[in-house]
C-alpha cells in the first residue's frame, strides 16, 4: 500500500527520510548489535544520540547559552501544570486565550494562583490574535503566558506581546521549527513533539537558567522540577529514548533542508498554494483573520454540515487522511507541518477545485 497524505494535527506526519533511516537501523544502531527501543538510557550509545540531539537543536534555533534544553515526558499538557507549580512565585500569572490549548492552560494555572486573562479572541471564535499593541501587564504578574500557534483554530502569534521584564512562555508545539524565533525573547518554550519534530511521548522544554531553581511551591513533585531534569541532563529518569533519537533525525532533516529560514520558505510557499485557492474559492472558506493565519494548520468550511462531510468522507477515500476538522469547531483542517511535502498540498488543492466543480 502507498503511503497517503496525512494531514493529522497530531500525531501528525514524520519525515519520509526520517522513516526509512531509522527503519534500516531498527534491528542494529551503529553497530550496537540492538534497536534503540532496547538501550539503555545510561548507555554510550543513547548518550551519543540524545547530546547530538541537543547539540543540533541549539545551532538550527540558535540557542544561547544561559539556556537548558530538556527533553521530557507527559506532552505539552502536563506543561499547564508545570509551569505555575516552578514559575509562579506571587501566585499571579497573566495568560493571553486564544483557543482551546490556552484555555486548558488557564485551568490548570488557576489551580495554583490568580490568573489574568489579559487578552482574549474567544468573542469571534478565536479566529484572530487579540490586539497586543498596549496590552496591560499585570505588575504583581510572574510570567506572561502566550499559545504561539493554535492547532485547532489555526492563528498565529506574528508579533509578541511587550512584557518589559516579566518573563514570557510559550507553548509552540504546533509551529516548533517551522519558522525562526528569538530564544531570548523569552523565558521558557515547550513544544510537544508530535506535531512537527517526532513522535508522541516528547516534549522538548527550553528555558532559561535563571528560572530553574530549587524555589517551586510547596508541594510540587519531584518529577515536575525543572531543577531535577536540569541537573541530570534529562536523565534523572528513564526518559523516551525512541522518540529523542527520531526528534534528532528530525533536526538533522531539518538542518538539511536549509534550517528554520530554509524550512520558512517551504512553509510560506505550501501554505500560499492552499490560502491563495480558499480566497478564490466560491465553496470553500478559511476561518481565520488573514493576518493572523497559521502556517500550520489551515481550517475551512464550505458553510454546509451535509457537504462538509461529504467533502471529509472523498477526500479520505482519494488519499487525504484527518482532514476533518476538530470536533470544538467542524468543517475541515488541513495541518500542512514541516514534513508535509509540497506535493501532499497541490495535490489537496486539485481535489478541492474538482469536489468544487462537481457540487456547484
Amino acid at each position: 500500500m502507498s503511503r497517503v497524505y496525512n494531514f493529522s494535527a497530531g500525531p501528525a506526519v514524520l519525515p519520509e527520510e526520517v522513516l526509512k533511516e531509522a527503519a534500516e537501523e531498527m534491528l542494529d544502531y551503529s553497530g550496537t548489535g540492538m534497536s534503540v527501543m532496547e538501550m539503555s538510557h545510561r548507555s554510550k550509545a543513547f548518550e551519543g544520540i540524545i547530546t547530538e540531539a541537543e547539540k543540533t537543536l541549539r545551532e538550527l534555533m540558535n540557542i544561547p547559552d544561559n539556556y537548558k534544553v530538556l527533553f521530557l515526558q507527559g506532552g505539552g499538557s502536563q506543561q499547564f501544570a508545570m509551569i505555575p507549580m516552578n514559575l509562579m512565585k506571587n501566585r499571579v500569572a497573566d495568560y493571553v486565550n486564544t483557543g482551546q490549548w490556552s484555555k486548558k492552560a488557564i485551568a490548570e494555572a488557576k489551580i495554583y494562583g490568580k490568573v489574568n486573562v489579559i487578552a482574549s479572541s474567544e468573542d469571534k471564535i478565536f479566529t484572530y490574535i487579540p490586539e497586543l499593541k498596549g496590552l496591560k501587564i499585570s505588575d504583581e504578574a510572574d510570567y506572561v503566558y502566550i499559545c504561539h500557534n493554535n492547532t485547532i483554530y489555526g492563528t498565529k502569534f506574528n508579533d509578541l506581546p511587550e512584557v518589559g521584564d516579566k518573563i514570557l512562555v510559550a507553548d509552540m508545539s504546533s509551529d516548533f521549527l517551522s519558522e525562526h524565533v528569538d530564544v531570548s525573547k523569552y523565558g521558557l518554550i515547550y513544544a510537544g513533539a508530535q506535531k512537527n519534530v517526532g513522535p508522541a511521548g516528547v516534549v522538548v522544554v527550553i528555558i532559561r537558567e535563571d528560572l530553574i531553581t530549587d524555589d517551586v511551591l510547596p508541594g510540587t513533585p519531584t518529577m515536575l522540577k525543572y531543577k531535577i531534569h536540569a541537573d541530570n541532563d534529562s536523565l534523572y529518569n528513564t526518559p523516551p529514548v525512541y522518540g529523542i533519537y527520531i526528534c534528532g533525525k528530525v533536526f538533522n532533516w531539518v538542518k538539511n533542508k536549509g534550517g528554520l529560514k530554509g524550512m520558512k520558505k517551504i512553509n510560506e510557499e505550501k501554505a500560499s498554494i492552499l490560502y491563495d485557492y480558499l480566497d478564490s474559492s466560491t465553496m470553500f472558506n478559511g476561518t481565520v483573520a488573514k493576518k493572523d493565519r497559521s502556517l500550520m494548520n489551515v481550517p475551512f468550511v464550505t458553510g454546509n454540515d451535509e457537504l462538509d462531510a461529504k467533502f471529509v468522507k472523498e477526500a479520505k477515500a482519494f488519499g487525504f487522511e484527518n482532514i476533518k476538522g476538530h470536533r470544538t469547531v467542524g468543517g475541515m483542517r488541513a495541518s500542512i507541518y514541516n514534513a508535509m511535502p509540497i506535493e501532499g498540498v497541490k495535490a489537496l488543492v486539485e481535489f478541492m477545485k474538482k469536489f468544487e466543480e462537481e457540487n456547484r
